[in-house]
């Protein structure tokens, strides 16, 4: 049986099975990343709830993991050399995850290289100006009388729309006919512009058919079904 009581985060979120990767996050556009790549995995997992109400992702136990204080980490109790190891930040998990299990990346070297371009590309920009956004549609950057801001990020995530579209065009998945770790880094933050956001028009998303095509297609994979939705969120 793996040992993971080297890691302090397993005090407050004890590991049933310390055997099974350990999943620690909530159901964000950046947590569904990891989540949706372990059900398309299939591999067994334990998800912990990281409370932002009880701004857990600030807690001393969730900093030993991440110091960075966001979500998600994991652990793998099967790292590398079969010894556990901790890993944070989305994009690391994912071409982690890819690499270990061989799934979800091109093994040609350039199609791969080509495939975390583009997750790079929804990291640096697409998650982030998407969420920026968001604040300015949505939460307490709405009440801002200058709307300048919110106008800036308005332009930006058209134009990323825009890049996505045509590299989609002609094109099941961001890699062509290859479903990889490019989709699954964002199909979450697309889902979310225009639902969770409210910015479906005001980005006027409707113009973009190849995203929207895309992510139709993504959100009828019962693995993204299933991952967006775990952990389960706290009662309102």
């Amino acid at each position: 049986m793996a040992d993971l009581s080297t890691f302090p985060i397993t005090k407050k979120w004890p590991a049933a099975d310390p055997n099974v990767l350990q999943y620690y996050g909530l159901p964000t556009p950046n947590g569904v990343k990891v989540t949706i790549m372990l059900e398309e995995l299939g591999i067994p997992y334990e998800a912990h709830l990281v409370d932002f109400a009880k701004d857990d992702q600030k807690s001393p136990e969730f900093e030993s993991l991440n110091p960075n204080g966001k979500i998600p980490a994991i652990i793998d109790p099967d790292g590398p050399g079969g010894k556990p190891m901790g890993l944070f930040e989305t994009g690391a998990i994912l071409l982690y995850l890819a690499d270990k299990y061989g799934k979800f990346i091109p093994a040609d070297p350039a199609r791969r290289w080509e495939t975390i371009a583009w997750l790079m590309w929804q990291m640096g920009g697409l998650g982030p100006m998407f969420g920026q956004l968001g604040f300015f549609n949505k939460f307490a950057g709405k009440d801002y009388e200058d709307k300048r801001p919110r106008d800036r990020y308005v332009a930006e995530s058209k134009r990323l729309l825009g890049v996505l579209d045509g590299r989609l065009d002609g094109g099941t998945w961001v890699m062509g006919d290859d479903y990889t770790i490019a989709d699954i880094s964002m199909l979450g933050w697309v889902r979310n512009l225009i639902g969770f956001y409210e910015a479906r028009e005001i980005v006027e998303f409707d113009t973009f058919k190849n995203v929207a095509a895309w992510l139709e297609r993504g959100l009828a994979r019962p693995a993204v079904q299933k991952g967006v939705t775990i952990p389960a969120r706290p009662a309102a």
